[in-house]
């Protein structure tokens, strides 16, 4: 381990890869293999289970728009872009004949890392984040999660208001979850307000953002837009301590982990960058009773040392066919945590 995580009694977390630079999102292929993205250098690759440490990961798609969230529909491969989607079909057969789906999502300046998920009907949603930190945007289709059609012909705004959906996953009972990242510089507590969210997506709603910021079960007008109604928004559905910045989440739907893991959220917090005391830099698991959130708690921590020295900021998350959750750093580490008994 290049230094200790900690993760709960029971569990054990090895490193995987060593050479995944600038890693983000994480899939796990059917075949077995962890795919990472690496927006940064415009590729996706494959690091192969079992390999020597320090094995290069094999590049399976380069030349990319800033490729971030992955996800597999069988055999297939998604790839979220800056500008839509790249399907490499029938992986690994298929490395080496990328498809363009859709590329006609704006390509916004600032949150443009796209999160993926795609549901059972074939439907594919898509984050299109908003192009600074507090304004009103000139496209509609910013500050959104867009759905298209499986063939990538038809697209509407799903929901609205939603400043940065920067982690999405759908549940076991097919309903969309987005994990949102919120403003900053929010006077006079930037350091506790206002809080990341987690959601239940319902098409056709609205979030609030850029005129509301959510706190507990209501949302209040930003001081940009003075007294404005914050009416008719839809709450956030639970809270995350403010500049956590949650990236990508994932339900747990495997059977190695206990049973109280098994339906619950597993959100990868990157990190702040502007709050003192620095905050997140761990994943957290958010439990459930009956379909509602009903807490938070750490998962694996240390990456922020107890004198708030960073270590490493995770990002991904999947979990394998054998129930094993991976997790990416993007200072280049592909962990794995196996659950021992």
């Amino acid at each position: 381990m290049p230094f200790a995580l900690d993760v709960p009694r029971g569990f054990r977390i090895v490193v995987v890869s060593n050479r995944v630079q600038g890693a983000r999102f994480v899939a796990a292929a059917p075949n077995g293999d962890i795919l990472v993205s690496e927006i940064s250098r415009g590729q996706v690759v494959a690091v192969r289970p079992g390999s020597p440490l320090g094995t290069q990961p094999l590049v399976i798609a380069r030349g990319l728009e800033k490729p971030n969230g992955l996800a597999f529909r069988g055999n297939d491969l998604y790839i979220a872009t800056w500008s839509g989607i790249v399907v490499i079909p029938d992986y690994p057969r298929g490395i080496g004949s990328p498809r363009v789906l859709f590329d006609d999502m704006p390509r916004n300046g600032d949150h443009n890392a796209r999160a993926l998920a795609l549901a059972s009907d074939g439907s594919i949603f898509i984050s299109s984040g908003s192009d600074c930190n507090v304004c009103t945007e000139a496209d509609p289709r910013l500050a959104t999660i867009l759905r298209y059609s499986a063939d990538g012909k038809a697209n509407k705004i799903h929901a609205s208001g939603l400043r940065n959906a920067s982690g999405l996953a759908i549940d076991g009972w097919g309903r969309l979850w987005a994990v949102v990242n919120q403003r900053d510089n929010l006077t006079p507590d930037h350091t506790d307000l206002p809080p990341d969210e987690l959601d239940l997506i319902q098409e056709g709603g609205n979030y609030g953002w850029p005129t509301c910021y959510p706190i507990g079960s209501q949302r209040l007008p930003n001081p940009e837009f003075g007294s404005a109604s914050c009416a008719g928004i839809l709450p956030t559905t639970l809270d995350f301590q403010a500049h956590s910045a949650p990236l990508q989440a994932v339900f747990y739907g495997g059977t190695q982990f206990p049973q109280r893991y098994r339906g619950a959220l597993l959100v990868a917090f990157h990190g702040s960058w502007n709050r003192q005391p620095p905050t997140g830099y761990k994943v957290v698991v958010v439990t459930f009773a009956d379909g509602t959130p009903t807490g938070v708690e750490d998962f694996v921590t240390g990456w922020l040392t107890g004198s708030f020295r960073v270590l490493g900021r995770p990002v991904g998350l999947a979990v394998a066919a054998d129930g094993s959750l991976y997790i990416s750093d993007d200072t280049g580490y592909l962990f794995r945590v196996e659950y021992a008994g």
